[in-house]
């Protein structure tokens, strides 16, 4: 079988441990926690499910990160689960894992989070909803700019971005934990809607608020030291994750009772900064947590472009030529970073944030689950050969994820069917896509 392509070689390594651990945690906390709190408790029932609910999707991101690790630590190259899956299972679903993540998971889930971000913007300035996307657009596009520069510029502003946000969760759980006077756990929700879903629906909900560990990997190619700094990040980096939304869902549970969270919607954090610290003090809160969710961009922003331009390396794109061009001095793919926020654009135009997070992370899940189910094929595959991080409690821990990504996949066929088949139609129509680009690569050379 083909070995996949190290396409880092034009690549800056210069990302440490500090960095990467601030891209894990920064691209994962954005705008989740803080907008799906009323979708996750409709959907459980009951703040006790809610709060479990959070904690099953951290174990099941915890345990996907463990088994990713142990791959990742094997193929440090730019690319991630996209260089994954081709060295697993070959070429077809290698190019499918890679064109999902550039045409319908990277560009959805960026346009999600931009969108949740407007939404707090719009709150916070007093716009009407109309502002909603100009907003998202503006912002996309700024953060895009900073990430033209040399790779350090966008991992600078992610630890800075990271430590900002640390100031609005710190508030929110302080304040909850102590000047709350609600039960956080028995709360009932009595009016529900009929589309709200079920607990595998509220799992699905939190796993978007966590989603964004692995992206971490397609900067492999720039780390300093992959095999040791990769796995580090994740695990930490998820660990850390996992006990601040737990924090932060049972702080917002102590303050506000679930009928108010439902009745509030994407609107309860908002309302939460405000009454916790008044009108000024809600204000700063709010400011914090679109930093926070600009970071989350931000991140999403460095890694997304990379599996474009580690496709366009191998020629599976159409205008490769132009997609894998890298500045002479930053070595940054210009053109790839251009065309994810085009498409991010286009989704925020067509879609509600609220849809496209759920979708995007099913999508993403798809593959995901075959990288769990590839741990197993590496290790009989290399049998013998030592391994650079190796997943703990194995196999165990690889079970528990694929158990996981198995439950995410059916809850959402359920959920939204006729989605579920659009994103899904969206990712197989790559190989047309990949042969068409083949064939006219075969025409040149004749």
């Amino acid at each position: 079988m083909e070995k996949p392509q190290n396409t880092t070689e034009e690549l800056n390594r210069s990302l440490g441990l500090w960095s990467a651990l601030s891209i894990v945690i920064g691209t994962i906390i954005g705008s989740g926690i803080f907008f799906k709190q009323a979708s996750v408790l409709d959907s459980a029932g009951s703040s006790t499910l809610a709060l479990l609910a959070w904690i099953i999707g951290g174990v099941i991101t915890l345990t996907s990160g463990l088994t990713i690790a142990e791959i990742g630590a094997q193929m440090p190259y730019t690319g991630g689960l996209y260089v994954y899956i081709e060295n697993i299972y070959g070429r077809l679903l290698g190019f499918l894992s890679g064109w999902m993540q550039a045409i319908v998971y990277g560009p959805a889930i960026i346009a999600a989070v931009a969108g949740f971000m407007s939404i707090l913007m719009t709150e916070l300035f007093s716009l009407s909803a109309a502002w909603r996307i100009p907003l998202a657009v503006v912002t996309i596009l700024a953060i895009g700019g900073m990430n033209l520069l040399d790779n350090r510029v966008g991992a600078g502003f992610a630890i800075l971005t990271t430590a900002g946000k640390l100031i609005p969760i710190a508030a929110i759980i302080i304040f909850g934990l102590f000047f709350g006077h609600e039960n956080a756990l028995g709360q009932t929700v009595s009016q529900v809607h009929q589309a709200s879903g079920n607990f595998g629906v509220a799992v699905l909900a939190t796993l978007f608020g966590y989603d964004g560990w692995i992206l971490i990997a397609n900067l492999g190619g720039e780390m300093k030291n992959p095999q040791k700094i990769l796995p580090k990040a994740i695990i930490i980096g998820i660990t850390t994750v996992l006990v601040i939304y737990t924090l932060i869902t049972f702080g917002v549970f102590r303050f506000l009772p679930a009928a108010k969270i439902h009745q509030l919607g994407e609107g309860a954090t908002g309302y939460l900064a405000t009454a916790a610290f008044g009108k000024v003090g809600g204000r700063l809160l709010s400011i914090g947590i679109i930093i926070s969710m600009m970071g989350t961009i931000n991140g999403k922003i460095m890694t997304f472009p990379r599996i474009v331009y580690a496709m366009a390396k191998r020629r599976d794109l159409p205008f490769s030529r132009y997609l894998s061009y890298v500045t002479p001095k930053a070595k940054e793919p210009v053109v790839a970073i251009g065309f994810i926020i085009a498409l991010a654009t286009i989704m925020m135009c067509f879609f509600d944030p609220d849809h496209l997070s759920d979708l995007c992370v099913f999508t993403v899940y798809c593959f995901y689950t075959l990288a769990f189910f590839g741990i197993f094929i590496l290790r009989r595959r290399n049998r013998g050969q030592g391994r650079p991080f190796s997943t703990p409690l194995y196999p165990l821990i690889p079970l528990i994820s694929i158990a996981g990504g198995i439950f995410v996949l059916i809850s959402e066929a359920f959920n939204d069917p006729w989605g579920v088949v659009l994103f899904v139609g969206i990712t197989i129509l790559g190989l047309p896509v990949l042969w068409v680009v083949k064939e006219m690569d075969k025409r040149r050379q004749i």
